[in-house]
């Protein structure tokens, strides 16, 4: 008999094996990142995700992310991600359940997500690039409110003091509806703050 945790990821990864996800070919020119949505348990098997707050130097200071960084010269998104993960969290040995639609941010990036699952680790935060690292429960997304707008702006409540903004919140918003909900959701026309666009 398949404990819940084993059931929840069988109904993610068929939920993103059915959607059609969207892709920006790759051209000259594009600047590339790749983000992971990595799916780990408690103690007790109880499923989250982990959101990061960026260093107060470096690219985006100070803002909610997911791990992720730019790829390298001839790197597949896919490695990029889990690279980034692996650099930023120390989480590492996930197994990718599939991807999400390519984010194209205001500032020139093509971002692609990739959805892990990487059983019970302890996150630890790279002091170089990543503030700290914060557990997101997954019945979160699933909750009243979330998300919620402020005029055009998507928000992602998602705890006592995360209020995450597009790309991000977009790639989360996408997440919870695509991954966790069965139900296709494109979030491409999501503006961004103004701050966001560094």
């Amino acid at each position: 008999m398949l404990s819940p945790i084993d059931v929840l990821q069988e109904q993610i990864r068929s939920h993103l094996a059915a959607f059609d996800r969207r892709q920006v070919p790759p051209t000259g020119g594009v600047r590339r990142a790749a983000v992971t949505v990595c799916v780990l348990e408690d103690a007790e098997r109880v499923p989250y995700t982990i959101l990061i707050k960026r260093a107060a130097h470096g690219r985006n200071p100070g803002q909610w992310a997911l791990p992720g960084g730019r790829l390298d010269d001839g790197e597949r998104a896919v490695d990029a991600a889990l690279r980034e993960l692996a650099e930023e969290t120390g989480v590492t040995g996930v197994e990718v359940a599939g991807m999400l639609d390519d984010f194209v941010t205001d500032s020139g990036f093509v971002i692609t997500p990739v959805v892990a699952f990487g059983g019970v680790q302890q996150p630890v935060a790279d002091p170089r690039e990543v503030a700290s690292v914060h557990d997101v429960p997954l019945e979160w997304f699933l909750a009243p409110g979330v998300p919620r707008w402020r005029g055009k702006l998507l928000q992602m409540p998602l705890g006592p003091s995360i209020v995450v903004h597009a790309p991000t919140g977009a790639i989360l918003w996408q997440f919870a509806e695509v991954a966790l909900r069965g139900r296709e959701q494109r979030v491409f026309d999501v503006k961004q703050p103004r701050w966001t666009r560094t």
